[in-house]
């Protein structure tokens, strides 16, 4: 299944690596609608590089969008993925999970804020939660959403996993307490079957 293709740092389509907003740039692939042959293409896409899940993914939860900076034929600089579902103190949630490089942006694009990268404050003062990678337990630190555009009820965090950034993004900001328990985070790039019996689709969250 084809991927559509745009600018990692906004929602500019794109057919060369060059955004008329941001100038050249590599290019983001994500689907039309999130599918398990669409998330096979991105895997494909990315390669080795990490592509995180929350793990095991809770029942009447659903991957609804997902993305990959990148080409085949080139490394992949960032992976996204989007899990939904319902909590019962917040309702409908939406976590994405995102690996990149230093200066990709698409972090930044999930999050709302203004800067390519978390910040000066990620590694200042204790973490306000942990999560879970393997054997590695990764602090995440908050990252301000006061300087973004727009009113996004969100919580931010974000630390450095296997030397690349690592954001999570909760919607709405209240479902922050969900990650007050370590949370498992599984790279799938290499699960293979059990992805057969992931649930894919939903309503895609607009970032």
């Amino acid at each position: 299944m084809p991927l559509r293709t745009e600018c990692p740092r906004c929602p500019t389509p794109l057919d060369a690596p060059s955004c008329p907003v941001h100038g050249p740039t590599p290019v983001l692939h994500r689907p039309q609608e999130a599918s398990y042959d669409g998330f096979a293409e991105a895997l494909r896409t990315a390669r080795e590089f990490p592509t995180y899940l929350p793990w095991p993914m809770s029942p009447g939860w659903s991957v609804t969008d997902f993305a990959v900076v990148g080409s085949g034929d080139r490394d992949a600089r960032a992976t996204m993925t989007c899990s939904s579902g319902t909590s019962a103190l917040d309702g409908p949630v939406d976590v994405f999970v995102v690996s990149e490089e230093s200066g990709t942006g698409l972090g930044a694009r999930c999050a709302g804020t203004p800067h390519l990268d978390p910040g000066s404050d990620i590694g200042v003062g204790p973490p306000v939660v942990r999560v879970r990678i393997g054997s590695q337990s990764v602090p995440l630190w908050p990252v301000s959403t006061a300087d973004a555009d727009g009113e996004l009820d969100r919580s931010v965090v974000a630390g450095e996993a296997h030397g690349r950034w690592l954001w999570v993004v909760l919607r709405p900001a209240s479902a922050m307490l969900l990650l007050r328990d370590e949370w498992i985070l599984r790279d799938v790039s290499g699960i293979g079957p059990p992805l057969v019996e992931m649930s894919f689709g939903g309503p895609a969250p607009a970032w």
